[in-house]
């Protein structure tokens, strides 16, 4: 989908869905906010799901997703996969707001987060993982998870972010230089012009068992590790409204 700055206000330029992919369109007062459905109802072995999302100059684009994403169990030699490209033009503005994304035992995903932005474009971009429900005594043991996350601010890679995760996930989470036992685990990028002076406002918000750097003047990264989905969410919510300025999507309230 693309979006472009028509009389003053942030509208659709172009559009297209297929299969289980659906966007719906609140009406909101500022930005246009695209909310994703995925009404397969989660994601498993040989599924691919690509999402492809430009801001056009001067424009606003709020994406979340209606509810969690889930990764359910696959074959041995089945991946589902997951895409998505953002694009943001010349003093374009793009929150990337998705809920989180829960994996469930013997669970494979490949998920990959691209973004291309102009120098002087705001984007606030985040992405969360759970393993497994805390309350429901679940333990990954058997999972395949790729996750990788690529930024280029004119055309130069600006962050880039790997994770892969084989077998038991629950012993490799359990490790303190990983998570310390942690079962959920969120990555926030902020890039926009004078980024770096929220720097220290982020860090008094944050728990022992989060952190944010200042990569450069532009560009904010913060991770955080909480016990189960719940608690990150707890964490999360905050950190994003300070960073996007307006209230977050209303899924995100349910």
């Amino acid at each position: 989908m693309g979006v472009r700055l028509r009389n003053g206000r942030s509208a659709i330029s172009d559009l297209h869905m297929s299969g289980s992919s659906k966007l719906l369109f609140p009406r909101v007062k500022d930005a246009l906010q695209a909310v994703y459905l995925n009404s397969s109802g989660g994601v498993t072995g040989g599924d691919a799901f690509d999402v492809e999302a430009r801001a056009e100059a001067g424009s606003h684009l709020v994406m979340t997703t209606q509810a969690a994403e889930r990764v359910y169990r696959a074959l041995p030699a089945e991946t589902g996969r997951v895409e998505t490209r953002l694009a943001l033009e010349a003093g374009a503005r793009l929150d990337w707001l998705p809920q989180e994304t829960i994996l469930f035992e013997g669970g494979a995903l490949d998920r990959r987060l691209r973004i291309d932005m102009a120098g002087d474009a705001r984007l606030t971009a985040c992405e969360s993982l759970v393993f497994g429900r805390h309350a429901m005594g679940e333990v990954l043991h058997d999972l395949r998870l790729r996750d990788h996350i690529d930024l280029r601010v004119d055309g130069r890679l600006a962050f880039a972010d790997r994770l892969h995760l084989s077998g038991d996930a629950a012993d490799t989470l359990a490790h303190p230089a990983i998570a310390g036992g942690a079962g959920a685990v969120a990555t926030v990028i902020h890039a926009a012009p004078g980024a770096a002076t929220l720097r220290d406002a982020l860090r008094g918000m944050l728990p022992e068992t989060a952190g944010v750097s200042a990569l450069s003047e532009e560009l904010l990264v913060l991770r955080l590790v909480s016990v189960d989905g719940y608690t990150l969410r707890g964490h999360l919510a905050p950190v994003l409204r300070r960073l996007s300025g307006a209230e977050l999507p209303r899924p995100w309230m349910i």
